[in-house]
């Protein structure tokens, strides 16, 4: 397990006890999940983040993290069910809810399911580039190589 699996485990383990968002609680996701939203707070495009963390609004807090650091998920579920909230975020919303694979959060606090599903499409993102950069073997092309042309012209 490399170190971004780890600190995605540490987040997911402390957001679920929590009661409630802090920006602290938010600075610890920024910190630990996002590699996105540091580039993009230099070049100023993360000036509304801060507005609604300052202002405590949660809930447009996240959506507007998941925007920034993951534009291609979208949220395609949330509901209430049982006492908990349960946020579904996907990369393909068209798809029907039965054959997607969606990044799914569940908390007692709406904001914290979904930021518990960001952390989770973080999560399979970073395992999707693991596998993904371990399964095709790299080959140095060889120094004895020629390219030729071997099409009949005539």
């Amino acid at each position: 397990m490399d170190a971004m699996t780890e600190r995605l485990d540490r987040l997911v383990d402390e957001l679920r006890l929590t009661p409630g968002l802090t920006p602290h609680l938010i600075s610890r996701v920024v910190t630990d999940a996002c590699t996105r939203l540091p580039s993009m707070a230099r070049a100023g495009r993360a000036a509304r983040l801060d507005r609604l963390v300052h202002a405590e609004s949660w809930i447009d807090a996240v959506l507007a993290l998941i925007e920034l650091e993951l534009p291609m998920w979208r949220p395609c579920r949330l509901i209430y069910d049982g006492g908990e909230w349960v946020c579904s975020l996907s990369r393909h919303p068209e798809v029907p809810f039965e054959f997607d694979d969606t990044a799914d959060g569940r908390h007692e606090v709406q904001a914290i399911a979904i930021l518990l599903s960001f952390v989770e499409a973080k999560r399979l993102l970073t395992t999707t580039e693991q596998a993904s950069a371990s399964s095709v073997p790299q080959v140095a092309p060889s120094a004895a190589a020629y390219t030729f042309c071997c099409d009949n012209f005539g």
